[in-house]
């Protein structure tokens, strides 16, 4: 079988610029000192690649390749491929498209079922290309108890570097609308900061058990009101196992800040995500996870418990999964939210 190769498809290249933009009035803050200098400007690429394509022509083009035959050829919205080059660009490398997960290929591979697809889904660090688009609703902010709506999109990039090892690029970009909170705080909506991780994974799992460790990066791509403008870096690391429909781990990151803007508070946060979810043959998963972040600085938790369903269909031939699901907040800051829900639409590009 030939080689994978790697085709960008260009429409939807002017979606969300200011993203670009944002980074690029980072990087050229006072704020950030000059021996980033060289770091900022390939950040401003990695954050240029993201912004052309996260939205425009995604859903279509994938829509449109379904029918498409093409063997050995990896088809991707522009912005999932510009996570790669984007992290080419970060180490300095050329990393080689031959490399890229191959998603397409009519009878090169055995199709996967729905069950197998969502298993995949229940794992953070699977090669599967997917891309998120996960909307959440969050309700009790301020004295005016106002709501939040954020819609995170979240590609997510497998790429083999080895017949052994995978790279699993994790992406997480808020666009944010934020009510009034309190009669001297009004509505705020755009951009908010951008998470991206890097996990270092084994290809193959060993007695059920996965893993995967690498460095996670705040970039501030967020609007004033939105964002912590500052840039941020630290580890993170999984670790689950998968046993029958059964799946559980934990997740977590650490992220301190290392410049930006002065006259914003420093970034000192620590992420952990239990999770534990069971899959059925009929492709449906019910689940639980807390998403809680500690804020050492302010020595604050916020603890927000997600209960979903979801389920694995299929739009023609491209598989899609549907989920949703309540949320409470068993802790949060004074003024924080006290529930919420969220809905997500995953679109997979298997084998």
């Amino acid at each position: 079988m030939k080689a994978a190769r790697l085709r960008v498809t260009e429409a939807g290249s002017a979606a969300i610029l200011p993203i670009g933009r944002a980074v690029r009035a980072q990087a050229d803050s006072p704020g950030i000192p000059r021996r980033t200098g060289d770091l900022a400007e390939r950040i401003v690429g990695i954050a240029r690649d993201l912004a052309e394509g996260v939205l425009g022509g995604t859903v279509r083009n994938a829509l449109d390749r379904i029918h498409q035959p093409a063997i050995g050829v990896v088809e991707v919205p522009r912005a999932v491929a510009g996570l790669v080059g984007g992290v080419g660009r970060l180490n300095g490398l050329h990393l080689s498209a031959t490399r890229v997960v191959d998603v397409r290929g009519d009878g090169a591979h055995a199709q996967e079922s729905n069950e197998e697809l969502a298993k995949k889904l229940n794992n953070p660090v699977a090669g599967l290309i997917s891309v998120p688009f996960q909307f959440n609703y969050d309700e009790g902010f301020g004295p005016d108890d106002g709501a939040r709506y954020t819609l995170n999109i979240q590609p997510v990039m497998p790429v083999h570097i080895t017949p052994d090892w995978n790279l699993i690029i994790r992406t997480i970009l808020p666009v944010i609308y934020q009510e009034r909170t309190s009669p001297t705080t009004g509505a705020a909506q755009g951009l908010g900061d951008t998470t991206q991780s890097f996990f270092f994974s084994p290809s193959s799992p060993k007695n059920g058990v996965t893993w995967g460790i690498g460095p996670a990066f705040l970039w501030p791509t967020g609007e004033s009101e939105l964002g912590s403008k500052k840039w941020g870096a630290g580890p993170t690391a999984i670790v689950l196992k998968q046993q029958g429909g059964f799946t559980y781990g934990v997740l977590a990151n650490h992220i301190w800040s290392y410049a930006g803007a002065d006259d914003r508070g420093e970034v000192n946060s620590t992420f952990i995500q239990p999770f534990l979810t069971h899959t059925w043959p009929t492709a449906t998963t019910l689940g639980v996870n807390t998403e809680s972040t500690y804020d050492w600085a302010n020595e604050q938790w916020t603890v927000p418990i997600n209960l979903f369903a979801s389920q694995v269909v299929k739009f023609g031939k491209l598989p899609v999964q549907l989920s949703g699901g309540p949320r409470y907040y068993a802790a949060s800051p004074d003024g924080g939210p006290e529930w919420g829900a969220r809905f997500v639409m995953t679109f997979l590009f298997p084998k």
